[in-house]
């Protein structure tokens, strides 16, 4: 069984977000850089569970330039067998789909998967784009994946319950909570991902299909209104002209 997991490259959750260049790009100094965590909890660690069981391999790959490497080494010290490092700017979802999938076309994967969101951009967007462009079979949000020969059991919530699906492979997946569970890497895992290697593509270039125009951060969060247990009316008079829910 052979996997594709894209892994994308994402601020940590604790990063203070300021922008520059008229806020029209993101500020990445002091910034510390994670996976993304849904690609690593759920994709990565799910195919490495798949593989153990039933061997093959799992490749991770991802679209950026080389200040990606320590995320990329991260997911070869959790398990990952090979990693490529498609050498661009991650400009949109259609630009980084488009890379993805030219790579996978000249490969034989069982299961491309991805996370069910990056949690910078929350798109959403790449499984579906990847699907699209190799003509394969899309199942998004899966909370849990069972392998039986070539006959994949994927499981997914849907509202009122669950959904249950049956596909060959080859296909592509998005992982959702449930998936699978954080996997640490080991002290041997760290020390082997230093000594492999990173294969490096250089891509046609792709223009770009959209521009950022600016960004702006959200308000900052009001202080809290107090109001005393048996002041009903003061509640209700907040609910409906401060924050406008009722």
């Amino acid at each position: 069984m052979n996997f594709l997991i894209c892994i994308a490259k994402v601020p940590d959750t604790t990063s203070k977000i300021s922008f520059i260049d008229n806020n029209t790009k993101f500020n990445e100094d002091k910034i510390q850089f994670i996976i993304n965590p849904y690609d690593e909890w759920y994709a990565l660690v799910r195919a490495l569970e798949i593989k153990e069981a039933n061997s093959g391999t799992v490749t991770v790959i991802h679209v950026g330039r080389a200040d990606s490497e320590q995320v990329i080494r991260k997911a070869l010290a959790i398990g990952a067998d090979q990693a490529v490092r498609i050498d661009a700017d991650v400009t949109d979802s259609m630009t980084v789909a488009t890379y993805i999938s030219d790579y996978a076309k000249t490969r034989s994967f069982d299961i491309i998967m991805t996370g069910k969101e990056s949690i910078d951009h929350h798109s959403s967007a790449i499984g579906g784009m990847i699907a699209e462009m190799m003509d394969l079979p899309f199942i998004s949000l899966a909370t849990k994946l069972d392998m039986n020969g070539s006959v994949a059991t994927i499981e997914r919530e849907i509202e009122g319950g669950k959904e249950i699906i049956k596909t060959q492979t080859p296909f592509v997946l998005s992982a959702h909570k449930g998936m699978a569970e954080q996997r640490i890497a080991s002290m041997r895992g760290i020390m082997a991902a230093r000594t492999k290697v990173i294969e490096t593509l250089s891509p046609q270039v792709i223009s770009p299909l959209v521009e950022a125009i600016s960004f702006q951060l959200p308000a900052e969060k009001s202080a809290c209104k107090m109001i005393e247990p048996d002041d009903m009316q003061a509640l209700v008079n907040a609910l409906h002209n401060d924050v406008k829910v009722i």
